[in-house]
């Protein structure tokens, strides 16, 4: 479109109060238009449902509801087919979009913005933006969490090391560990659906900060909108970006989760571990070393999470001392939001697809799994259980037996019944039905255990919830 405003024309949008244009470095600063156009489809979907409310309640004509969406469908076709021209001189989505409509139906379009400011119109387009990229992030964690679900369901009975502190510690399964990062975006994904019903509110009708002395139905745009309800205070309508927090919040708690399985898939699939293998689709090569095969996919998404951590404190910087209602400052919250999101979408579909593709190496977990005398406890446990011993004293003796194993350079399942009994003599030839590393993990069925039996029911549980 040619929007054929000059400087002039601009001020006239703002009404008669500035008798000059703005220099270059005030449009540079004030403008918003290269990244709030993002909004082009809500501001439009927002207008619409406003102007049938207006004509609803006789503010404005029947007629002139028609003309207004004919006219906002005609911009959405010209935005989606990229003909619509944005000017950085009408500041931003709103104007551009308010320009065009009056250039195609006249005077008509002036009647659009009765009832309403800028300041509620942009709270609700961002918070219907909000509200859809989270309701996407919603299905995109339930497709990870499915596809968790499929690798624990296939390895309940794959044994590997569990870790503390990255030292070997006890055998758990592969399942169970799956079932860890499940519960992990399962807690990602109830903070999502928790911030779709807290911000479900309609902001527009609060106008500039007051209200509106116009007879106008709120409920109606509400309802039209797919909120809930509007909102009950118009101070805290214009100044809320509470929503826009609480994404990026949940967005940097899931970003951190997302960093500790690329950590994992970084280290699991080195040579020295190798647990598993990455596909070629999420794995890159080197420039001189022809034997690389690199996570770059994992690495990416272990940075991610510094990005988005960062538009948080961004945001919570910006917002932090600004008196109520609006501020133009406000205007910084959008660019955080928006590039957080799609970072985190990205790199939930990574990790979705790595999860999906990657190959888990049994044999080499299964050796793993028995390392750093991982079956320790089952031994204590066992001599509390069968020979009387107060945990303490058995923590004592298998201490004595790990260092005998240590000494001999065996596990602690190689060692013989003499050696063993040498230690305490309480200990029978039973002990060694609790020294390997599946009779351990079977054993552990309390319940949240590593026990196959018990990966199972978990993994029955979260499809019955998915």
């Amino acid at each position: 479109m040619a929007d054929g405003t000059d400087q002039k024309s601009s001020n006239q949008m703002w009404g008669g109060r500035f008798a000059s244009g703005p220099s270059a470095i005030m449009e540079e600063i004030n403008a918003s238009i290269g990244f709030d156009k993002k909004l082009y489809a809500q501001d439009i979907r927002g207008s619409m449902a406003h102007a049938a409310m207006l004509a609803s309640k006789g503010i404005i004509s029947p007629e002139d509801k028609d003309k207004i969406t004919e006219g906002l469908n005609t911009i959405l076709s010209e935005i989606e087919s990229g003909s619509f021209e944005f000017s950085r001189k009408l500041e931003d989505i709103h104007m551009n979009i308010e320009a065009r409509l009056a250039t195609l139906i006249g005077p008509a379009a002036g009647r659009l913005h009765t009832a309403r400011s800028r300041n509620d119109q942009v709270a609700l387009d961002f918070r219907l933006w909000v509200k859809e990229e989270l309701q996407k992030t919603e299905g995109m964690l339930t497709a990870l969490i499915a596809a968790f679900l499929d690798r624990a369901e296939e390895n309940a009975d794959t044994v590997m090391p569990g870790f503390t502190h990255l030292q070997t510690a006890q055998p758990v399964t592969f399942g169970h560990h799956c079932m860890a990062y499940v519960e992990m975006f399962g807690r990602d994904r109830a903070r999502v659906r928790h911030a779709i019903e807290h911000m479900d509110e309609s902001p527009i009708g609060a106008a500039a900060l007051a209200g509106t002395g116009y007879p106008i139905d709120r409920h109606m745009t509400a309802k039209a909108l797919g909120f809930r309800e509007p909102t009950r205070n118009s101070i805290d309508t214009v100044s809320d970006r509470d929503f826009a927090l609480e994404f990026l919040s949940i967005a940097s708690i899931c970003a951190t989760h997302l960093s500790r399985l690329a950590e994992e898939i970084v280290i699991w699939s080195t040579p020295q571990f190798g647990f598993i293998r990455l596909s070629d689709a999420f794995s890159t090569g080197s420039s001189i070393m022809p034997q690389k095969k690199n996570p770059d996919a994992a690495e990416l998404v272990r940075a991610k999470t510094g990005r988005i951590n960062g538009s948080l404190i961004a945001l919570l910087t910006v917002m932090k001392g600004l008196p109520l209602a609006y501020s133009k400052d406000m205007q910084e919250d959008k660019e955080q939001v928006f590039d957080s999101a799609e970072s985190l979408e990205l790199a939930i579909a990574a990790m979705t697809g790595m999860i999906r593709d990657l190959e888990v190496r049994k044999d080499r977990m299964r050796a793993a799994a028995g390392s750093g005398y991982s079956t320790a406890t089952d031994l204590a446990d066992w001599l509390v259980r069968e020979a009387g011993l107060p945990f303490r004293d058995a923590h004592h003796v298998t201490g004595n037996a790990v260092a005998l194993a240590e000494k001999k350079g065996c596990d602690l399942a190689d060692l013989s019944l003499e050696e063993l009994q040498a230690i305490h003599r309480g200990i029978t030839d039973s002990v060694f039905d609790v020294l390997s590393v599946e009779a351990s993990v079977a054993s552990r069925t309390s319940f949240g255990g590593t026990a196959p039996s018990e990966v199972r029911k978990q993994i029955a549980w979260w499809r019955g919830r998915n």
